[in-house]
C-alpha cells in the first residue's frame, strides 16, 4: 500500500517517534510506501506532501515537534473540503491515512472514515483528555516540564515571600495541573472541572504564609471561578470553535493581592510544555503506538485508533475514541485537596 501520514493540532513531544515507528516497520516488515502530508489536515486538503522513507526518519526519535508540521485546519468546515481530500488522496495514489492527533484531528478522521476514507488514528495530546486511552504521549513530558518549573518557583517564592502562580495548559481537562501540582507540592491546584472559590483560594494562601512558607498555586488555563466572583476575558475562536484561553493566572494574582495584601506573581508556561525532547516514557509509548498503527493499517482495520489500556496497546473505534473528553474525576481531585493550604 501507499500510506499517508499526518500530524494535526498542537505539536507534541513524541510525534516524531510515532512517524519513525510507522515508517520503519511499514517499509522493512510490510514493504509499504509512505508519503508525509504537511501541516495537519491542510496537507491532504491542498495536496502538500513530502517524501517519507527510512532515510527521512533517521535521527528524529529524540526530537520534539513534528517533521511533518502541524496546523489546526478543519476541512469539515471548508466547503467541499472532504471531497478535495478524497480527490487528492486518489490522485496521489494514497490507499490509506494514519492520522496522529488529539480530539479535533481524530474527530475529523472519524468523519472522513464515515465517508469512505481509510483511516487509522493515533492519540496525541499533552492534555491527556482522550477517553479511549489511559494515556496519550506528550502528557508525561508536559508534566515533567511543569513539575521542574514548580520546583524552581518554590525557592524564589520563599526568598521573596510571594505567592507564585504557575499557569499550565488544559482547556477542558486539568490533568497536567493535577499531576504537576501534586508532583511539585503545590499548595492549591485549580482545574476546569471544578469551579474555584476565590475566597477559599485566598484562605489557602494566607494559611501557607502563616507557616512561614510561600504558597505555590498551579492553575490550568481553562480553570474558572464560581459564577459571579471574577470577570473573565472572552477570547477569539479557532477553526474548531475553541476559545483561545490564557490570562487566568494573571487575574488570580491581582485578586490575591487585592484580597490578602500579599505580593503575587504569575508564570505562564505556555508552549514551553509542548517543546523540546520527549521523556523516555513518551518515546516508548509513541513508538509502540506507531508500531501498532501500521499493523492496523496493514490488516485493513480502519476506522480505529490505537490506545493504551493498562500496559497493552489495543484498538478502539474512532467513535469511542472521540465520543467524550476524559476529565479529572472528583475522587482524583479530592486526593490532591488533602495537601491544599
Amino acid at each position: 500500500m501507499r500510506i499517508g501520514v499526518l500530524t494535526g493540532g498542537g505539536d507534541c513531544p513524541g510525534l516524531n517517534a510515532v512517524i519513525r515507528a510507522v515508517v520503519r516497520k511499514g517499509v522493512s516488515v510490510y514493504g509499504h510506501e509512505f508519503v508525509g502530508f504537511r501541516d495537519g489536515w491542510r496537507g491532504p486538503l491542498e495536496g502538500e506532501t513530502m517524501p517519507l522513507d527510512i532515510q527521512a526518519v533517521r535521527g528524529i526519535l529524540p526530537r520534539g515537534g513534528t517533521i511533518l508540521g502541524s496546523s489546526r485546519t478543519n476541512p469539515i468546515k471548508i466547503e467541499g473540503g472532504v471531497d478535495r481530500i478524497k480527490d487528492n488522496l486518489a490522485s496521489g495514489g494514497v490507499d490509506a491515512l494514519i492520522a496522529i492527533g488529539g480530539e479535533d484531528t481524530l474527530g475529523v478522521a472519524r468523519q472522513l472514515s464515515e465517508r469512505g476514507v481509510k483511516v487509522v488514528g493515533v492519540p496525541k495530546t499533552i492534555d491527556n483528555d482522550l477517553s479511549g486511552t489511559d494515556y496519550t504521549f506528550g502528557f508525561d513530558t508536559a508534566v515533567n516540564i511543569a513539575t521542574e518549573a514548580i520546583d524552581r518557583l518554590h525557592t524564589t517564592a520563599e526568598s521573596h515571600h510571594r505567592a507564585l502562580i504557575c499557569e499550565v495548559m488544559g482547556r477542558h481537562a486539568g490533568w497536567i495541573a493535577l499531576h504537576a501540582g501534586m508532583a511539585g507540592g503545590a499548595n492549591v491546584i485549580l482545574i476546569p472541572e471544578k469551579p474555584f472559590d476565590i475566597d477559599r483560594v485566598c484562605e489557602y494562601v494566607e494559611s501557607r504564609f502563616r507557616t512561614r512558607y510561600s504558597p505555590i498555586i498551579v492553575v490550568a488555563e481553562g480553570a474558572h471561578p464560581v459564577e459571579g466572583q471574577m470577570a473573565l476575558q472572552a477570547g477569539e475562536l479557532d477553526a474548531f470553535g475553541h476559545v483561545r484561553l490564557g490570562g487566568i493566572g494573571e487575574m488570580l494574582a491581582k485578586e490575591i493581592e487585592k484580597r490578602t495584601g500579599k505580593e503575587a506573581r504569575t508564570t505562564v508556561l505556555g508552549h514551553i510544555q509542548r517543546g523540546g525532547t520527549p521523556t523516555a516514557f513518551d518515546r516508548v509509548l509513541a513508538t509502540r503506538f506507531g508500531l501498532q498503527a501500521i499493523d492496523a493499517a496493514h490488516e485493513g482495520d480502519f476506522g480505529t485508533m490505537v490506545a493504551l489500556r493498562g500496559t497493552d496497546i489495543v484498538r478502539v473505534s474512532l467513535d469511542e475514541a472521540t465520543s467524550e473528553l476524559k476529565t479529572v474525576p472528583v475522587q482524583r481531585y479530592a486526593e490532591a485537596e488533602v495537601f491544599f493550604g
